[in-house]
């Protein structure tokens, strides 16, 4: 039995979790979804608002804080729904997407976790051990992923007790740091130039980071014990998730005002303007909290992938598929070092573009079932649901032919309404929303 011990493989996969393994209460969720954005990621998010998409430090403030409420709000309703049927996020998704119609949503949290956020991640954390320890950078990468792979492959509940004790390390440190930028910054001297269009584009990333914690929210819930309070497991995880995204974010914007250095190496502009004790304390902690968010990563795109329906006979498999993830994620992070900010910052907007969609699909689902149970359908290879892919390639299509502000692909609307910016997640998500709610109202929403 796995139960509540914390260094044993957790066994199997995507399984029901058996009533006698349930344990815990809704409050380790807060340092769940806190830990893991006590970073730099989530800090370098709040320069970008400044210096890339050209707001003053209050216009950023703002995009940064209602993305952050959007997507954690999100948070919150899906990590409640987790307590009933004892399965990962992705494994829920089949009830709206069907069996085989929600490979496509698997497939891309599978990507976007396991290859995309573990790879940033890792590179935050790697240029922090350099700037740290003077260590070659691949070395610190390799370091970074290798202490991350192995909290993933033991599973729940050592990645659990990590961000536990991770968590007052993590608050302390950030917080003194907090206060020490603040007392520097200029945020009054910050009027910006961006406009109504680099306003959505921060409001759009902040979504994109923030609500890409999404589609793991059941993973981390599946354990508590049946009856839990749903409304204390919303809040906490949700909470949770809001205040450290929002607060580092604000951090990251009030650092962009005080003026910065032209090192190469983006953490250590950031520490530069803290004193050496503060500044080495801080890396320490941008590399614990790197790991933080990369042990969730690792583990819950290794959900997803058992999520496609690949059947390996191994009792272990969930942890083999973490470790396979975990050499995908290296190499990516390896070819990235040279252009890491210019790659976060396209790497956050196109998370948003399926994100929302998904959303909109997923919590109209969501209340159209808020009365019945459909366990029996979820392991069901027969179950389809037309209405759930069918509305979210409809919102993906639609939101990011015509709305994608990327520098690579800018589509018709923004480069006829340049003020616009980027607002193809709240596109996809309405359409993907009305799509779906048109499909399904009218007839029965039994499975």
């Amino acid at each position: 039995m796995y139960g509540e011990k914390v260094v044993k493989v957790e066994p199997g996969g995507i399984e029901p979790v058996a009533e006698a393994d349930k344990h815990g209460r809704p409050r380790q969720l807060f340092w769940t979804w806190t830990s893991p954005n006590l970073e730099f990621a989530t800090i370098f998010l709040g320069v970008l608002a400044v210096s890339a998409f050209g707001l003053g430090f209050w216009q950023a403030a703002a995009a940064l804080t209602l993305g952050n409420l959007l997507g954690a709000t999100a948070h919150g309703m899906l990590s409640a729904r987790g307590l009933t049927y004892g399965v990962p996020q992705m494994v829920l998704g089949r009830v709206a997407f069907g069996f085989w119609g929600n490979v496509l949503p698997a497939t891309l949290m599978s990507v976007m976790a396991g290859a995309g956020w573990f790879a940033v991640n890792s590179v935050s954390g790697a240029f922090a051990l350099n700037s740290l320890t003077t260590m070659p950078l691949l070395l610190c990468l390799a370091i970074v992923v290798l202490l991350q792979v192995v909290i993933a492959f033991f599973g729940h509940n050592l990645v659990q007790a990590f961000e536990r004790y991770a968590f007052p390390v993590l608050a302390v440190v950030f917080a003194i740091t907090a206060v020490v930028i603040f007392s520097k910054a200029s945020p009054g001297n910050s009027s910006g130039t961006g406009g109504p269009g680099g306003f959505l584009l921060a409001a759009s990333a902040a979504f994109g980071y923030t609500a890409g914690w999404n589609p793991y929210a059941a993973d981390y819930t599946r354990y508590l014990p049946t009856g839990t309070s749903r409304r204390a497991v919303g809040w906490s995880a949700g909470s949770g998730l809001f205040l450290a995204t929002t607060v580092l974010m604000l951090v990251g914007a009030a650092s962009a005002t005080i003026g910065g250095s032209t090192s190469d190496n983006p953490a250590t502009v950031f520490t530069g303007h803290l004193p050496g004790w503060l500044a080495a304390l801080t890396l320490l902690s941008i590399t614990l909290g790197s790991m933080a968010a990369n042990v969730l990563n690792v583990y819950s795109a290794a959900l997803a992938f058992l999520t496609l329906g690949v059947k390996l006979p191994l009792a272990w498999r969930r942890a083999v598929v973490a470790v396979g993830f975990g050499v995908i994620g290296f190499v990516l992070a390896w070819l990235g070092l040279a252009d890491a900010g210019h790659a976060f910052e396209s790497f956050l907007l196109v998370i948003a573009y399926w994100i929302g969609p998904w959303l909109g699909v997923t919590l109209v689902d969501q209340h159209i079932r808020r009365d019945q149970r459909f366990g029996h359908v979820l392991d069901d290879t027969s179950h389809r649901n037309r209405a759930g892919p069918v509305a979210l390639l409809a919102g993906m299509i639609v939101s990011i032919g015509l709305f994608a502000n990327q520098a690579r692909y800018r589509g018709p609307v923004p480069e006829a309404i340049p003020w616009i910016g980027d607002v193809t997640f709240l596109v996809g998500f309405a359409i993907s929303a009305v799509v779906y709610a048109v499909w399904r109202k009218p007839a029965s929403p039994s499975p």
